[in-house]
């Protein structure tokens, strides 16, 4: 007891002389890293307008978006966010109580940028966190549609490509669906795909018609994210291995 009582002043000292973080300086870390992950989050090399970037953010847990600016994230500086994040940690001393703060910081997003650079303190501005409008749904992907119709060739047969073809265009799909048909080797792989309104994974169906077999699937999420290259017509020919 008596040890502890001698300790008690020399922890203050170096506390207060910057040596040991204070429990508020250490929550105000922790939260200044959450906002630096909503950076690494929001990263992509597609483009988008403020309002699509203030929405990605808007709705990751714990995030309060409080300002945006700029106009999209391809255009000058990209798109810079005032976000309000939480961080928790243990108060130094003998007895120490969990602290928790609320903090503000700056994000930029734009391509140029550094992947996860860090987010940087501010003061939080007046107002409650802003409202913003989900991006409009994808049209679907007929799907079933395409499973039931594509032609099934038997094995030694031929693929007809312009019949492949007539059966997309029978399909009456959205003008926003992008279709891709590639053939290689007596095979033609297909790729339907919609637009991607946010950073999140192609609803993509890919196929391919050879002799003997007609396949329809949709690749795993991760080859359907922005860059992974699983939504080609070339993925349809070869697939990727899923992932481990």
């Amino acid at each position: 007891m008596r040890r502890l009582l001698l300790l008690a002043p020399v922890l203050l000292a170096l506390t207060g002389c910057g040596v040991i973080q204070s429990g508020d300086e250490k929550a105000t870390d922790a939260a200044r890293e959450e906002a630096t992950n909503v950076g690494k989050r929001l990263d992509s090399q597609l483009p988008r307008t403020a309002d699509e970037v203030g929405y990605a953010a808007s709705v990751l847990d714990g995030v309060e978006v409080l300002r945006v600016t700029g106009t999209a994230t391809n255009d000058g500086d990209g798109v810079e966010l005032i976000v309000r994040t939480s961080g928790s940690a243990p108060e130094s001393g003998l007895d120490p109580q969990t602290v928790t703060v609320r903090r503000c910081f700056t994000v930029r997003v734009s391509p140029s940028l550094e992947w996860g650079e860090e987010a940087r303190d501010i003061d939080c501005p007046d107002g409650p966190p802003l409202r913003f409008p989900p991006p409009p749904e994808p049209p679907e992907v007929p799907y079933a549609a395409l499973e039931a119709k594509l032609p099934r060739v038997p094995a030694g047969g031929r693929v007809d490509e312009a019949e492949v073809r007539r059966v997309l265009d029978g399909l009456d799909m959205d003008p926003e669906i992008t279709t891709e048909v590639k053939t290689e080797d007596g095979r033609v792989g297909i790729l339907l795909s919609p637009p991607m309104y946010r950073y999140e994974p192609i609803d993509c169906v890919l196929a391919v018609v050879e002799p003997g077999e007609t396949n329809v699937w949709m690749p795993s999420r991760i080859q359907r994210m922005p860059g992974e290259g699983g939504c080609s017509a070339d993925n349809a020919l070869h697939p990727a291995p899923p992932p481990h």
